[in-house]
């Protein structure tokens, strides 16, 4: 045991990533759906920390790595955060969630006094039953100490399963009726106008007596396939092609327009068959639909754009993102040159500018380092939350002249989950024998005070949402993952309701509350003269 004791902490590197490896795959153990994932990175980080202490590696590896963990949530969710605070809607949610984490917050610091605990573990216990590392670095760095990563450590599984288990429970008590999106694609439909009261109307016309999401595409009449336009007129035994977001709708626009035809469009593809391609060039990227002059002889039309897992329906508005997979209908004479206009190259969907994410965590670096003063408290600065906030703003704009602040999903989902495993391992190696010393001493006190602080965040979430504001229980869901931020409860909840909500309600609420998080950390020792 010595001589792997001393390889350990003569190679930290070499630790760190044998760390990472172990961590995924104890965390990919399920128990009756229930699995650590990243989390279990830090408990055997501590074990590692605990069994030979000098191995852990430079505090910067942590630093950098919670830096592009933030960066990459904050520009992937910019744009819904801030819509979220301009609806009523998303006011009310983040209301929910500050009302959450603010008490959970207040009975950590209640601990303090009715447990003696040390303000350190008391910050632990709200960032781990909060699953949130960026509070846990902002209460480490506030207070130059490991404590917050006992609490931290110590609370975190109740973090993770906490809310997984509250969801369940309310979710068979109450039963709701959920409709599920079909995993985000689109749907297609052929309609045939018999006798319709749309004959001599245009597409237009028609368009608008259709839900927004439900668009006519194509057209078929005298056996040949054409795009349609909002001023073409229509006719009898006209074959319209109608693409929406799931079966039931395109079946009741369907019923209202004219008979479902049999397939005629499908098996006749001499005019218009249908090729995907990827958004990879310059030319396209970061330029709307309605901009974009495509190359073909013929006449084409853009049916769908798919980014990440889910179908977006096409507009002039929409604005294309690298690695997006447009799908066409055209000529199969014109498949070679849209190919060469789109780029079509996969690459991009693991590609980014690195003067763009260079230049942002410039900004927010620089952000963080601004010390705000605060009558009677002191001195505060946003530390490392400085990042998050120029990336909310960066990925609501998305993007400024000719940079692109937008990262492909599949390159931001590798960033953001490098850098938080990088610091999860770097931070339990650094804490673990503080850790082993703190448990032994308290036994399972903190365990259950971690518990408490939990319910205390999920609870009065779950009360205003379901039973007060009476919102869907999809909404809650999401509301219920944003506030706690662990995307094991995101998961959990999209399985439950395999709708839209949940994610939107992540969006809306995880940037918010990561930051009120790390506000509160950093206040709450001036208020105790830490």
């Amino acid at each position: 045991m010595d001589v792997i004791k001393s390889l350990l902490e003569q190679q930290p590197l070499m630790a760190l990533f044998l760390t990472i490896a172990i961590g995924y795959l104890i965390g990919e153990i399920n128990i009756k759906g229930f699995s650590l994932g990243v989390g279990a990175v830090l408990f055997v980080a501590l074990a590692v920390g605990w069994f030979a202490p000098k191995s852990a590696p430079a505090p910067m590896v942590g630093t950098l790595g919670l830096a592009l963990f933030l960066y990459a949530v904050g520009v992937q969710y910019g744009k819904q955060f801030f819509l979220g605070l301009k609806s009523s809607n998303g006011r009310k949610a983040n209301l929910m969630a500050l009302i959450g984490v603010l008490l959970s917050g207040a009975v950590s610091l209640l601990f303090t006094r009715t447990h003696e605990l040390s303000i350190g573990h008391a910050l632990g216990l709200f960032a781990g039953s909060g699953t949130s590392t960026p509070t846990l670095q902002a209460a480490i760095a506030r207070l130059s100490s490991d404590d917050p990563a006992v609490g931290y450590s110590v609370a975190y599984p109740f973090g993770v399963a906490g809310p997984i288990l509250c969801l369940y429970i309310v979710f068979m008590v109450l039963k709701p009726k959920l409709q599920s999106n079909a995993g985000g694609r689109m749907e297609v439909r052929e309609i045939t106008l018999h006798d319709s009261e749309f004959a001599g109307k245009t597409v237009g016309e028609l368009a608008a007596t259709l839900p927004a999401s439900v668009r006519i595409v194509a057209l078929r009449r005298a056996h040949h396939n054409e795009p349609v336009s909002p001023e073409a007129v229509l006719a009898e035994d006209d074959v319209l092609l109608m693409v929406g977001p799931n079966k039931e709708m395109l079946d009741q626009a369907g019923l209202a327009v004219g008979e479902p035809d049999p397939g005629r469009f499908a098996k006749d593809r001499r005019d218009l068959d249908y090729i995907r391609v990827f958004a990879s060039r310059a030319t396209v990227v970061g330029h709307a639909l309605g901009d974009i002059n495509l190359p073909t002889t013929r006449a084409s039309i853009v049916a769908h754009v798919r980014r990440g897992d889910a179908d977006l329906l096409p507009g002039p508005d929409l604005v294309l993102e690298s690695g997006d997979r447009v799908g066409l209908l055209a000529h199969r004479d014109d498949f070679k040159p849209v190919r060469q206009f789109f780029g079509d190259s996969i690459k991009a969907t693991a590609e980014f500018s690195y003067i763009s994410i260079g230049l942002g965590m410039a900004i927010g670096f620089l952000l963080g380092a601004v010390v705000i003063p605060l009558p009677g408290m002191g001195r505060v600065s946003l530390g490392l939350s400085g990042v998050l906030i120029a990336a909310l703003v960066l990925g609501n704009y998305r993007r400024t002249g000719p940079l692109n602040w937008t990262i492909p999903l599949s390159a931001n989902i590798v960033l953001r989950n490098l850098g938080l495993t990088l610091f999860l391992a770097q931070v339990g190696m650094a804490s673990g024998p503080k850790f082993a010393a703190t448990v032994s001493q308290t036994g399972l006190t903190m365990l259950g005070l971690g518990a408490i602080v939990l319910l205390t965040l999920v609870l009065p979430i779950l009360i205003l949402g379901l039973f007060v504001f009476k919102m869907p229980y999809d909404e809650v869901a999401g509301i219920v993952a944003g506030a706690c931020g662990n995307p094991a409860i995101l998961a959990y909840a999209n399985k439950l309701a395999p709708t839209d909500a949940p994610d939107i309600g992540y969006a809306m609420i995880f940037p918010g509350m990561t930051i009120i998080k790390i506000l509160v950390v950093n206040v709450v020792p001036a208020l105790f003269g830490g």
